[in-house]
């Protein structure tokens, strides 16, 4: 298929367009009702804290309610161990793009640069764009991710030594917990319990269909009191994080954080070839044979480092004094930028597929 008529598909499809149009409208509305003071700042951030503690985990969980086979227990590994390489990577490189800046400004961007806010922009996204399968692909990834955020990135910048706090603050995360427990739930599920059930899509009784063996702990299948309920609130994430985001961006001072050079030049790393070289990596070794993924995973990683900087690492720069201007305007430019551009990641990605290069 010629790129042309890969574009003009992605363009016609429905589910794409509207994941896309959602994402924007819900953030401009966000937006508005806050320039407008009917949220105020302090509602955004308790519609973040629920997003984060409630929505999300409840997101990751049911992601894992699905059968597992051979095919995408080793692509979720290798999401898995790509998730683990290219934090490393760009811990690596990420300092190089700032090598006329003093050491300590370096390190900071570097950091920044590196971790973005996967979960709270990264995961809703992957979710209205790609699915299921694209979120349980999107909380592996984040696996890595976070064990360098809550290790490496914290010593970086606070030059102490990792603290007993910081490793409960990882491992009693409300996403940390749901991820591995769904990812425990999913990988052990042919050696657990089963027993026999109708056959459900999505919360509904397929007509038809035979019963079949599911995994006890199967709760899409086996509880669905429990499943319509988390499935409620995962429905959430999406719209709450991006009611947070535009509300966020109607409390700051865009002007201010405008007037640094550095803030731009950090944002077009961020968001623009941060995931370009991501899709190089991934795609280039997916082509040959190594590490190989499918569109899907390829989509969520690239998406997921195409987010704007991680609130966790703004904060450790604001708590510990390094660079906290800097870090606050970065990350207002990068967010900024990153309403702009993730519509145009989005289509990039399915004019990709679309042409037939990841299947």
């Amino acid at each position: 298929m010629q790129l042309t008529d890969a574009f003009v598909k992605t363009l016609t499809n429905p589910r794409i367009v509207s994941a896309i149009t959602s994402t924007i409208l819900i953030i401009l509305l966000g937006f508005w009702l806050r320039k407008r003071a009917i949220f105020s700042e302090t509602f955004g951030k308790t519609l973040a804290k629920v997003t984060l503690t409630v929505a999300i985990p409840a997101l990751a969980l049911n992601s894992f309610m699905a059968p597992i086979d051979g095919k995408t227990l080793a692509e979720g590994m290798n999401v898995l161990l790509w998730g683990f390489l290219i934090i490393v990577i760009f811990l690596l490189l990420a300092p190089v793009f700032y090598l006329k800046l003093p050491k300590s400004e370096r390190d900071v961007m570097g950091i920044l640069t590196t971790f973005g806010s996967t979960t709270f922009f990264g995961i809703p996204v992957v979710g209205a764009v790609l699915g299921p399968k694209g979120i349980m692909y999107s909380s592996i990834f984040n696996i890595g991710y976070r064990v360098f955020l809550y290790s490496y990135a914290y010593i970086k910048m606070s030059g102490l030594k990792l603290e007993v706090k910081n490793v409960k603050k990882m491992l009693l995360n409300p996403v940390v917990i749901a991820t591995f427990l769904g990812l425990i739930l999913w990988l052990t599920q042919g050696d657990l319990p089963h027993v026999t059930v109708p056959t459900f899509a999505n919360g509904v009784l397929v007509t038809g269909a035979s019963s079949h063996s599911v995994s006890i702990f199967r709760i899409d299948q086996t509880a669905l009191w429990l499943w319509t309920p988390l499935n409620y609130l995962a429905q959430l994430a999406s719209p709450l994080a991006w009611l947070s985001i535009g509300i966020t961006l109607g409390s700051l001072s865009f002007k201010q954080a405008a007037k640094s050079k550095l803030s731009w030049y950090y944002g077009f790393n961020k968001v623009i070839l941060v995931p370009f070289i991501t899709l190089g990596l991934t795609g280039g070794f997916a082509a040959i044979g190594i590490l190989p993924l499918s569109f899907v995973a390829i989509a969520t990683m690239v998406i997921m480092m195409a987010t704007p900087t991680a609130t966790v690492a703004s904060a450790y720069a604001i708590s510990f004094n390094r660079d906290a201007v800097l870090a606050s305007n970065a990350a207002l430019i990068s967010t900024v930028l990153t309403v702009i551009m993730m519509p145009i990641w989005i289509a990039i990605l399915q004019v990709i597929h679309n042409a037939g290069w990841f299947h």
